[in-house]
C-alpha cells in the first residue's frame, strides 16, 4: 500500500543495527578523545606558536606529551569515518541522490584528513623532525628547521578539508530534513554545517570565536552518538 510505503521509507532499516551501534560507540570516543586532547591543551605548557627551532626543541622536551596530543587530535578522524558511514546508512532512503553525496562527502572528507601532516594543531611529524634536528649539527639543523616552519605555516592555512568535513555535517543534516524524525538533531547540524563552513574558511582571522564552532561540533557529536544508539536498540 502506498501509505505503508512512504512510512516504511521514514523509518531506518533495522537489518543494520550494527553499523548504528557501532556508530555511537566511534562517536562517543571520539569526543572522549576530543575531550582529552583540550585537556591537554590546558593542561601542558603550550609549544611555542611561531619559530621553527623553538617549536623542535619544545618537542623534543615534551615529546610523550606532544605525541599523545597529536595523537587524540587524529584518531578521532578514524572514528568519524563510521559515524558518517552509519548516518548515511540511516536516513539514505529519504533522498538516495544527496544520501549519496552526502556520505561520499563525510566519510571522504574524514578518511583523507588523515594524510593531512598537521591537525591545526600541531603535526605528528616533528617528533620525528625534533629527533633529528638535535642529533644533527651545525647547517644541518637548517633544513629540519625549515621543515618545522613549514609544518607550522600549514597550521594557519584554511584547510580545504576541513571545509569539507563541515560540509559533510551539513549535507547529512539536509538529509535527515527529507524525514519526519531527529528534526531537531537536523536543524542543530545545519547550523553547526553552516558555522563550520565560515570559521573553517576564516580560522587565522577569527582567532578564539572559532570556539563556537567547536562546541556546536562536540554537542552535535554526542547527539548523533545518542541518536545512532537508540536506532540501534530500536525494535524491527
Amino acid at each position: 500500500m502506498p501509505g505503508h510505503e512512504s512510512a516504511s521509507i521514514q523509518q531506518p532499516d533495522t537489518s543494520w543495527k550494527a553499523i548504528y551501534r557501532a556508530g555511537a560507540i566511534c562517536t562517543a570516543i571520539a569526543v572522549i578523545m576530543y575531550v582529552s586532547a583540550l585537556i591537554m591543551v590546558i593542561v601542558v605548557p603550550a609549544a611555542p606558536s611561531s619559530g621553527g627551532a623553538e617549536v623542535l626543541e619544545y618537542v623534543h622536551a615534551n615529546r610523550t606529551s606532544y605525541l599523545i596530543n597529536q595523537i587524540l587530535w587524529v584518531a578521532p578522524s578514524l572514528l568519524l569515518i563510521v559515524t558518517f558511514l552509519a548516518l548515511t546508512v540511516a536516513f539514505y532512503r529519504l533522498n538516495h541522490s544527496l544520501g549519496l553525496v552526502a556520505g561520499a562527502v563525510g566519510v571522504l572528507s574524514w578518511a583523507v584528513s588523515l594524510a593531512l601532516p598537521t591537525t591545526g594543531g600541531g603535526a605528528t611529524a616533528m617528533v620525528l623532525l625534533s629527533d633529528r634536528y638535535v642529533a644533527a649539527t651545525g647547517a644541518v639543523r637548517g633544513a629540519f628547521v625549515g621543515a618545522a616552519e613549514a609544518l607550522l605555516a600549514q597550521n594557519e592555512v584554511p584547510a580545504a578539508i576541513g571545509i569539507m568535513q563541515t560540509l559533510g555535517i551539513l549535507l547529512i543534516a539536509l538529509l535527515m530534513l527529507k524525514g519526519t524524525r531527529f528534526r531537531g538533531l537536523a536543524w542543530f547540524g545545519v547550523a553547526t554545517g553552516v558555522i563550520g563552513i565560515v570559521s573553517e574558511a576564516l580560522r587565522p582571522m577569527i582567532g578564539s570565536i572559532y570556539a563556537i564552532y567547536g562546541t556546536l561540533l562536540f554537542i552535535w557529536m554526542i547527539w548523533v552518538a545518542a541518536t545512532l544508539w537508540r536506532l540501534g536498540n530500536e525494535a524491527p
